[in-house]
Order: C-alpha cells, then sequence, then structure tokens
C-alpha cells in the first residue's frame, strides 16, 4: 500500500458536481480531483467489475500524471458468510476480478464486505467467512500479493462487520488482508453513539494496533460519511449538510493530527463525496496549525 507523511483525502466514486460540470468519463477523475486539491480516489465497481481494461489502464495513467492514490471498491454483492459453499465460491471469483481491475489499475486495496449473518448465529457466520478468506489465500497464492483486501465495517447490525469481526478475519492472513475502517457505518450500528468523544475515534486505531500492528493503524484506509440510521443500523448516506446524524469529523481530525496517523480517507456522501472530502481535509489541515 502506497504511504504519505499526511493523511490522503478523496471521493469514492464520482460526485454530482463531476457530472455536472461537463466531465463524461472517470479517466478525467484523477485531474478533477488533484485540480481540487485532493489526493485520493476510490474506483467504484459496487455493481460488478465491468470497463474494459483499455479504460482502466487510462485512469491508471491519469491516476500517476496527477499523483492521486487510487484503491478499488469490490463489488457489493461478494459474500464471505454465505451458507452455500457455491456462494461462497463465486464470490472469489469476485474478488479475483477485483484484484485483476485494481492490477490494471495501479490501485494498492480493494475493499470487501463480508456479508450477512443470516439465520444463524454471528460466529457460525464468522466461521463461514473464516473459510472463505482460508479458500482465498490458496486460491490467490501469490499472485496479486502487492494489493492488499480490505475487509470494511458494515452499518447494519444484521451484517458481518463490526471491528472486533474484522480484526479476526484480517488475522487469517496479515499479509493480504487489512481492516478498512468506515466510521459512518460503525456510528450507525451503534445507533450514534460510536464516536461521542475523540476518545472513541483513538480507540479505534489504538484498537488496531495493538491487534495487527502499528502500521496498519497508522496507514489505515478509511471510510468516511455521514448515514441516517434505524433500529437496525444503516439506512443511507447523506451529506455533510445533514447535521442529524453523524458522525462528527472534527474529533476525527483532532486524532489524527495529535497521534500523527496518515490514513487515507474516502468519502462515501450522496453526491457531495469530493466536496465534503474536501471539508475534511480542510478540517484536518485547520487542526494542525493549532498544534
Amino acid at each position: 500500500m502506497f504511504v504519505s507523511n499526511n493523511p490522503l483525502f478523496g471521493p469514492g466514486g464520482n460526485s454530482t458536481a463531476f457530472t455536472e460540470t461537463g466531465h463524461k468519463s472517470t479517466v478525467e477523475a484523477p485531474a478533477y480531483v488533484r485540480a481540487m486539491g485532493l489526493g485520493a480516489y476510490e474506483y467504484e465497481c459496487g455493481k460488478g467489475v465491468r470497463t474494459s481494461e483499455s479504460v482502466l489502464r487510462q485512469v491508471a495513467a491519469a491516476a500517476r500524471d496527477h499523483s492521486i492514490s487510487l484503491s478499488l471498491h469490490a463489488p457489493y454483492f461478494i459474500s464471505l458468510s454465505g451458507k452455500e459453499p457455491e456462494t461462497r465460491l463465486k464470490s472469489l471469483d469476485y474478488i479475483e476480478q477485483s484484484l485483476r481491475a485494481a492490477d490494471v489499475l495501479g490501485a494498492d486495496t480493494i475493499v470487501v464486505h463480508s456479508g450477512s449473518v443470516g439465520l444463524g448465529t454471528r460466529e457460525e457466520a464468522m466461521a463461514l467467512s473464516f473459510d472463505t478468506l482460508s479458500r482465498l489465500c490458496e486460491f490467490l497464492d501469490d499472485r496479486y500479493a502487492h494489493i492488499s483486501i480490505g475487509i470494511e465495517t458494515m452499518g447494519r447490525i444484521g451484517q458481518l462487520g463490526t471491528l472486533d469481526e474484522v480484526i479476526r478475519q484480517c488475522k487469517i492472513n496479515p499479509d493480504r488482508f487489512v481492516p478498512v475502517v468506515d466510521f459512518g457505518h460503525l456510528n450507525a450500528r451503534e445507533l450514534g453513539h460510536a464516536f461521542d468523544t475523540s476518545d472513541a475515534y483513538k480507540a479505534v486505531f489504538d484498537q488496531i494496533g495493538s491487534q495487527l500492528g502499528d502500521r496498519y493503524a497508522r496507514y489505515l484506509h478509511c471510510h468516511f460519511s455521514h448515514i441516517e440510521y434505524g433500529k437496525k443500523g444503516e439506512l443511507r448516506h447523506l451529506t455533510f449538510e445533514d447535521t442529524t446524524f453523524g458522525p462528527p469529523f472534527d474529533p476525527l481530525a483532532n486524532v489524527l493530527v495529535s497521534e500523527g496517523l496518515c490514513p487515507r480517507i474516502i468519502c462515501e456522501s450522496a453526491g457531495t463525496q469530493d466536496a465534503d472530502a474536501l471539508t475534511m481535509q480542510q478540517t484536518w489541515e485547520k487542526a494542525s496549525l493549532s498544534i
């Protein structure tokens, strides 16, 4: 994974403004993101890896030209915990497709969802995910070893994806698997009470550092957005204009500065992901000047 001495901020996919200002292709995204002063971009393949190799190579070249760090979000329908073996084997194919695309793209991380708990217990679902991840390691061998497979924390209570669960999954093979912390998801599954203080944010990095190692915490791949939640957790992504639902970013910015952390933070706001990523970067810069 590419590392920086400062946090990197950027959007997940293309915003409404990107389209409204006349941009027609993601090939233009790296230049657009750099012009805003941002340094990262997550290529969205949530609905499947459908982009041609030619386009991926063009995006890769543009990212190199504009010094944009790339990651790739794998298809949402991946399920590491599916009860049917065929479902989990198919998910291995989707992950390989994502890794192949990331390799062409020059992305250093793919982001994967674990899947739901289903009708069994959480431990039964975790056991299935362990099996899938172990099979994935055997299946991949040393291929794509330069690309981290990021396992994301999730926002619905019925999904696998607490921080504890993600860390346990990463321990299957820490050389290949890394945690991807979505702070909005964690806040949603805790019904808005996950990050009431800076210490709550710091605890996330401390836990990752103690369980997996300091470099995993220092250079953590993150997602951040405001997310509406209900009694079962996540309902929908919002924009920073919404102040009813969190989590707040300012306390996280203070932790990044005080602890010298350098994560990559991808914003997944609903249509304003580039503007909100810039707001986070500016908030971090302001916090940096205050020390």
